[in-house]
């Protein structure tokens, strides 16, 4: 298999993540050329089916935290405002002990939710990375443009005709003029780019038709190129008349726009706050409808390939938190609560920990600004007679003003005034 380097991402946490996800994205592509089906855009829906089911125990994890929450956080704003307006240093600690024990009560951490979106992140950003450099972690696909673009490294007036594309693809050259930096442009050439390039270098005619060929058979997923843009597709589609075309095109903006819908309107609703919290929820209804319109212009301006991604995960995660909410309505929400709550006695029982210790102290770690002393400030008056006192004091000397003994005389105090 041909060794690809250029286009893997190199991105600290997410370059190596993406790198064991392209070994399953190359043998999802393997098990469906067995089958002589050379698809791209169904090896991307499968590809991340299986990775949206390897993050199943997260995403039930996440659940039960927001389903613990719900019932949580009317608890918790009676704390809150119980000691509302009190800054005082043992209203603090109180409030803060409390909270504690609330926690402890439903055996969730302040930091549950944030821990699973923080596992959860590099995997999906390494998911982008994969899908948007097919050819870096698909052998098959890289195989197939090889011949290409070793011939045009091999022809010297090539190099700036495709640094020109590259351009007008955003794709840099500042690395040097290899095999790879061709593969990577050549795997995003639209239509229109191929014919550029046929007609730019005829003696390679042949060569450049059998490779846009075999790239139209990967990436074409029902009717549509995938490495094409809809926005593109749609425009072609209108000068030609292919009206098929062209809704086949939107559809994928549209779709990508209400399947991201659906995912926030089957999300489990938390109660409505006060205060603060009550402004922050309204500014995530915000974000719910704001999301989804990004989505479509996303969608409509990135390549095809990375809309089926974007709704075949949406779609997944529907079908997820269908099945999720459906079991947490089913389970005990009290009896839940005991079992975290006796996991978390039994964790700190093994560990020799007393739980009500463990609370005054994250309770004293959350005051620690409030104990730090505050340097007392001195008044007019008292800076005043400081220094009366101080000039009192340097003047009361027997010798003779000015001569060099009373200035010795005054050294002198000033040192014994210092050592007191």
């Amino acid at each position: 298999m041909s060794k690809m380097v250029l286009t893997k991402s190199s991105i600290w946490v997410i370059g190596p993540v993406a790198t064991v996800l392209g070994v399953i994205m190359n043998g999802i592509f393997g098990v469906l050329d067995m089958v002589n089906i050379q698809n791209i855009g169904l090896c991307i829906i499968l590809f991340t089916f299986f990775i949206y089911m390897l993050l199943t125990p997260l995403t039930v994890k996440q659940q039960k935290f927001s389903k613990l929450s719900a019932h949580m956080n009317p608890e918790l704003q009676k704390i809150q405002k119980k000691y509302k307006g009190k800054n005082d240093q043992v209203s603090m600690m109180k409030m803060n002990e409390e909270t504690q024990l609330l926690y402890a009560k439903y055996g969730v951490s302040p930091m549950g939710s944030c821990l699973q979106l923080i596992i959860q992140m590099p995997i999906l950003f390494a998911l982008y990375q994969v899908i948007w450099n097919i050819p870096a972690y698909v052998g098959r696909v890289y195989d197939v443009f090889k011949p290409l673009a070793e011939a045009l490294l091999n022809n010297s007036a090539s190099q700036g005709f495709m640094e020109g594309i590259a351009k007008t693809l955003n794709i840099s050259y500042s690395n040097g003029y290899t095999i790879e930096k061709i593969i990577d442009t050549l795997y995003k050439l639209k239509p229109s780019n191929w014919t550029e390039l046929a007609a730019e270098f005829p003696s390679m005619s042949n060569l450049i038709q059998e490779t846009q060929a075999s790239a139209d058979h990967m990436n074409y997923f029902l009717g549509l190129n995938i490495s094409d843009s809809p926005l593109n597709i749609m425009q072609q589609g209108f000068a030609a008349g292919a009206w098929l075309l062209v809704i086949g095109a939107l559809a994928i903006p549209v779709l990508s726009a209400l399947t991201q819908w659906l995912n926030t309107k089957l999300m489990p609703q938390q109660p409505a706050p006060n205060g603060e919290q009550s402004a922050m929820m309204s500014s995530m209804k915000t974000m719910n409808v704001v999301m989804p319109l990004m989505s479509a212009f996303f969608c409509l301006t990135l390549p095809a390939g990375m809309g089926i991604y974007w709704i075949a995960g949406s779609v997944i995660r529907s079908i997820q938190q269908v099945i999720v909410n459906r079991h947490m309505d089913k389970m005990d929400i009290d009896e839940l609560i005991a079992k975290n709550a006796d996991k978390v006695k039994k964790k700190q029982e093994q560990l020799g920990i007393n739980q009500q210790r463990v609370v005054n102290s994250q309770a004293k770690v959350s005051t620690r600004n409030i104990n730090t002393p505050t340097k007392k400030v001195m008044t007019e008056e008292e800076r005043n007679a400081r220094i009366k006192s101080s000039t009192e004091y340097y003047k009361n000397s027997e010798e003779k003003p000015g001569s060099i003994a009373a200035k010795a005389r005054m050294v002198e105090k000033y040192n014994e005034k210092n050592k007191k």
